[in-house]
């Protein structure tokens, strides 16, 4: 054995209870599980759990993974897997032209870090990209947005039968290169153009190819439930498995409806529907400050955006629709300024607007919130990002008890202030809502963050302490683990996780970080 952890309570990612054993690792791999093994190095775990890894079933790591191998953000809170490509957006399949849009409209998800190696094209090369050494695994969505991007453009119309099939064949190559399934973010363009028949048709192909559809609907405000019922509507018309991404009710109209959302999914899946959900265990949400626009404003993309912001009466048009009637960015709810945090900027001068909301950074400066809103999207060149503080705790409480939920952290690694879930959703499930609020026992919380994930991946060596299995693994405190980001120091490590494994190569040893880049991509269909 290289490792072995002595008398641990294992926790196997099944919802079983816990059972004390030892559990050895070799070559990557769980070796054995019993009483009295021995190795080359023995830890000794009493009164500690040991469980699978936890998997991010939506991470918005794609690019930080790469550009700070370590990814203390992730590793430190038991993370060994994440799900990249999420909300239709992200950095693969891409020809030149799409990728430096993207890099503009995504700067406030994931920054454009100056010298970053931009070596792909392809879904399979951005696999190989990660294959180079990262901290963790990855798996890959397909982003719906972006393959419109690629074949039909900015343009706010239905894709002509050629532009389909030509969006199928991307599609199609995407995941036989080796992606999961498919994204959509239908809150953000250009995804948010393609209609459901579409979107249907793309599911198609992923559905034939094993993979599942992962969509941010079009609404979490007003018309969510009709946004869900679409989704499941998709999901029922192509046969593909549906994946419902930080499935969440909020905004003041949605308060205390979670139980509506339930039954909706549980008559999906009693009439035969395969759906599951992740959700974060926190109220605010996070995005780029620009995703609020309504969506015609964004139509020929983020150059023609600007040119629209910088327009006097184009600025009352959007101002009037944003606080009268609610535009499709803000989820058909009128905006309420105060709800909304500014939380990362890149220009130094404006630095004094980070964690004051865009009425109360307007209020100090004698303007209306709509026109701060406006200067500072045009000043920052679209690169600027915010929490919205539109959350319900019962409705979170309500959906996570749900039998096909999962934990997936939406996590913004960049900004000056990022949402303090990329560094505590998993220990805040465990310390929070098992430990403290017992709204999930031990034994159900792991399965939601490990087993369960791995099953809705396809994943048959992970998600599991079992032997043969990859070497995933976490030892925790089930008495200390906590998170310890807030909103005010969000980059700050949990507690109560001394070890991660990653394939079998400690990535945290003894409360310590190691550096070391043990994961990489898996591909769907691999083991």
């Amino acid at each position: 054995m290289d490792i072995v952890f002595r008398g641990a309570t294992v926790v196997d990612g099944t919802g079983a209870p816990g059972r004390v054993a030892d559990v050895g690792v070799a070559d990557g791999r769980i070796a054995e599980i019993g009483t009295g093994l021995t190795g080359g190095r023995v830890i000794d775990a009493t009164g500690l759990v040991l469980c699978p890894g936890f998997i991010d079933m939506h991470s918005h790591s794609d690019l930080q993974v790469l550009a700070n191998p370590d990814h203390l953000a992730k590793v430190s809170q038991g993370v060994t897997c994440e799900v990249l490509g999420q909300d239709g957006l992200s950095y693969a399949p891409v020809n030149d032209e799409v990728l430096a849009t993207l890099r503009k409209q995504l700067a406030g998800w994931n920054d454009d870090p100056p010298g970053f190696d931009w070596n792909w094209r392809s879904v399979g090369e951005y696999l190989d990209r990660l294959d180079q050494g990262i901290a963790v695994n990855a798996a890959y969505l397909v982003p719906q947005g972006t393959v419109r991007m690629l074949h039909v453009g900015w343009d706010d119309r239905p894709a002509t039968e050629s532009e389909m099939d030509a969006m199928r064949s991307t599609v199609d190559d995407a995941l036989s290169e080796g992606a999961f399934g498919l994204s959509s973010g239908l809150t953000y363009t250009p995804g948010m153009y393609a209609d459901t028949g579409e979107l249907v048709e793309l599911c198609r192909v992923v559905g034939a190819r094993g993979g599942y559809y992962s969509p941010h609907h079009r609404s979490y405000g007003a018309g969510a439930l009709e946004a869900y019922a679409e989704m499941v509507d998709v999901s029922r018309r192509s046969g593909c498995p549906l994946h419902l991404a930080h499935a969440t009710m909020n905004f003041p109209v949605n308060e205390g409806r979670a139980g509506e959302l339930l039954t909706l999914l549980d008559e999906a899946i009693e009439a035969g529907a395969d759906v599951t959900l992740d959700t974060y265990p926190y109220l605010p949400g996070a995005t780029y400050l620009s995703a609020l626009l309504p969506s015609w404003v964004s139509a020929g993309g983020p150059d023609a955006a600007m040119a629209r912001l910088s327009d006097v009466d184009t600025r009352e048009r959007i101002r009037a629709e944003m606080e009268q009637t609610g535009s499709d960015g803000n989820h058909g709810v009128p905006i309420d300024w105060r709800s909304i945090e500014i939380n990362g900027v890149r220009g130094g001068h404006n630095a004094h607007l980070v964690g004051r909301s865009v009425a109360e950074s307007a209020a100090a400066l004698g303007v209306p919130p709509a026109e701060l809103y406006f200067d500072v999207l045009v000043d920052e060149r679209l690169g600027t990002s915010c929490l919205m503080h539109v959350g319900h705790e019962d409705n979170v409480r309500a959906i996570m008890r749900h039998r096909t939920h999962t934990g997936g952290s939406d996590g913004l690694l960049v900004g000056d202030r990022p949402h303090p879930r990329a560094w505590g959703t998993f220990p805040r499930y465990l310390g929070r809502y098992v430990r403290e609020l017992g709204v999930l026992g031990m034994e159900e919380c792991v399965a939601h963050l490990t087993g369960r994930p791995a099953r809705r991946l396809g994943l048959t060596d992970r998600g599991l302490v079992r032997e043969g299995f990859a070497a995933d693994l976490v030892l925790f405190d089930p008495e200390r683990v906590a998170d310890t980001a807030t909103f005010d120091q969000p980059r700050q490590r949990a507690q109560g996780l001394p070890y991660v494994l990653v394939n079998g190569v400690p990535v945290i040893d003894d409360d310590r970080p190691t550096g070391a880049a043990p994961g990489g991509s898996l591909r769907r269909g691999s083991r």
